[in-house]
C-alpha cells in the first residue's frame, strides 16, 4: 500500500527547494488559488490539470481536501511561496490549528494547471503527543495507538490509547511473513535469493497481471509484498513459507491473542470469506477453534481463490471486519516490529522502501520502516524508526469502523503528526 502517494497524489519526486529570487506570476497566481481549491468544492477543472485529475478524480481530492479541514480547521491564509524553477516549488497554507505544506507542479504552457501536487508536511501549533492521543481517541469507531522505545530489555511504552486492544489491521500481517523470510534466512534454511514461482493471483497489486508461474526471487516478492502491499505476493510468501511456520511468528514476537487471528488467512481466502455467497463457510469459520479453520481452509479451498470471488461484493463498505481479518493490538505490532529490528537486518531495507509517509517527513529519521494495511473500515499503520541519535522507537496506530469507511487521508495526517513531535521531541 503506497499509501501517501495514492491519497495525496505523488506525480513528482520530493524537490529540493531555494529561494527564487522572482515567482513566476502563473505559479503565484495558482499557488493563491490553491488557498480556495482546498477551503471549499468547485473550480477543480480549472485548477487540476485533466492528467492529475485521471490520478485523483474530483470526488477523491475533496475527500483529502476534507479531511485536511476536519484535521487543521479552515484554511485561512497563503503563507510562504518557494520556487525552484517557474513550474516547480513549495507553498504553505495556514490553516486555523496548522501550517501545512504542498509541494506544487504546474504546466509550462498555458493556462499552467496543476500537474503534480502532494503533502510535504504539516506544523500544528502547541501541539504535542498528548493531544495527537487525544484527536485518535476521538474518531469515529475505535481506535488503538501505541508508542515505544525499542531497548535491549524489549520495549517501553510511552503514550498509549487502548494499546492492547485488538483491532482488524488488513495487510498489517504481512510483517509476519516478512519476520518468517528474515527468520529462515538468518537459519539458512532459504536465501533471499532463492527463485520460486509466483502462485496464486490475489487482488490489488501488480503482480496479478503477471504471467502465471513467473519465476520470482523471495526478496522480490518480499519486497512487492511490503512497498507495494502486493496481495499476489503476500500469498505466494504465505504457501511457500508454510503457514503454519508463518503462524508461529505470532507467538515468537509475542503476540498476546493469537487464537482470535490464526491461522493467518491469505488475502484471497479473506476476500472470499467475506462474500455474501460463502456466508456459510464464513459462519463456520467464526465460530470455528483454530484447528477447526485450518481444516477448513483445506476442504473449502476451491471456493476460496481469487477467480472465485465477486471482488465487487467486498469492496465498498465494511465486510465482516470483525470476524474475516488479521488481529494484532499496536503493542503486537510493535512486538513484530521490534522483532525485525533485532533478529531481521536484512528485512529492514526492504521495510524501508515505502515510508507511508511524505518525504520530507521521513527525512526526519535515521531510518524509517513502515507497513500498514486498509480496507473499508479498517486503517492500521506501523513505523518502525531510528532517531538522529540512534534510539529506536515503534509507533503502531489502528482505526475500525464496522459501519463506514474511515477517512485514510486524515490518519495519516494524525500519525505523521505523532512522528514528527517524536523525532523534534522525543520523551
Amino acid at each position: 500500500m503506497r499509501l501517501w502517494s495514492i491519497l495525496l497524489s505523488l506525480l513528482l519526486m520530493a524537490l529540493p527547494m531555494k529561494a527564487s529570487a522572482q515567482i513566476d506570476p502563473a505559479y503565484q497566481a495558482r499557488a493563491e488559488q490553491l488557498l480556495h481549491i482546498l477551503a471549499a468544492p468547485g473550480g477543480e477543472a480549472d485548477f487540476f490539470a485533466p492528467l492529475f485529475l485521471d490520478a485523483v478524480p474530483v470526488d477523491r481530492w475533496r475527500a483529502i481536501a476534507a479531511d485536511l479541514r476536519a484535521q487543521h480547521g479552515k484554511p485561512v491564509a497563503l503563507g510562504s511561496v518557494r520556487t525552484e524553477s517557474a513550474t516547480a516549488g513549495q507553498v504553505e497554507i495556514r490553516y486555523e490549528r496548522a501550517t501545512v505544506g504542498f509541494a506544487i507542479v504546474v504546466a509550462p504552457q498555458p493556462p499552467h494547471r496543476v500537474i503534480g501536487l502532494h503533502i510535504i508536511g504539516a506544523r500544528t501549533a502547541n501541539d504535542s503527543l498528548d493531544k495527537v492521543v487525544a484527536d485518535i481517541s476521538a474518531l469515529s469507531g475505535t481506535t488503538a495507538f501505541a508508542i515505544a522505545r525499542l531497548t535491549d530489555d524489549g520495549p517501553h511504552l510511552l503514550r498509549a490509547h487502548r494499546a492492547d486492544a485488538q483491532m482488524a489491521t488488513g495487510s498489517s500481517f504481512k510483517l509476519y511473513i516478512l519476520g518468517e523470510l528474515a527468520r529462515v534466512s538468518a537459519a539458512r534454511e532459504r536465501r533471499w535469493s532463492d527463485v520460486i514461482p509466483l502462485g496464486p493471483k490475489s487482488f490489488s497489486g501488480r503482480l496479478m497481471n503477471w504471467p502465471d508461474s513467473a519465476p520470482m526471487t523471495l526478496h522480490s516478492l518480499a519486497t512487492a509484498m511490503i512497498a507495494e502491499s502486493d496481495n499476489s505476493a503476500a500469498d505466494t510468501l504465505l504457501l511457500a513459507l508454510g503457514r503454519d511456520r508463518v503462524d508461529s511468528m505470532l507467538a515468537m514476537t509475542g503476540h498476546a491473542d493469537a487464537a482470535k487471528t490464526l491461522p493467518l488467512l491469505g488475502t484471497a481466502e479473506a476476500f472470499a470469506l467475506k462474500m455474501p455467497a460463502n456466508a456459510d463457510l464464513r459462519r463456520r469459520f467464526e465460530a470455528g477453534s483454530p484447528e477447526a479453520r485450518r481444516s477448513l481452509l483445506r476442504d473449502a479451498s476451491p471456493r476460496l481463490t481469487a477467480n472465485r470471488v465477486d471482488i465487487g461484493s467486498v469492496a465498498e463498505v465494511p465486510t465482516a471486519i470483525d470476524s474475516i481479518e488479521w488481529f494484532a493490538s499496536p503493542m503486537d505490532m510493535v512486538g513484530v516490529l521490534d522483532w525485525l529490528r533485532v533478529h531481521g537486518s536484512d528485512a529492514l531495507p526492504i521495510l524501508a522502501v515505502n515510508p507511508g509517509i511524505a518525504p520530507a517527513d521521513a527525512k526526519r529519521w535515521r531510518y524509517l520502516g513502515y507497513k500498514g494495511g486498509s480496507e473499508p473500515g479498517v486503517m492500521a499503520m506501523n513505523f518502525l524508526v531510528q532517531a538522529q541519535d540512534g534510539a529506536w522507537y515503534a509507533v503502531s496506530g489502528s482505526w475500525n469502523n464496522p459501519t463506514a469507511r474511515v477517512g485514510e487521508g486524515r490518519f495519516v495526517a494524525l500519525m505523521t503528526r505523532a512522528l514528527n513531535l517524536l523525532a523534534d521531541s522525543p520523551p
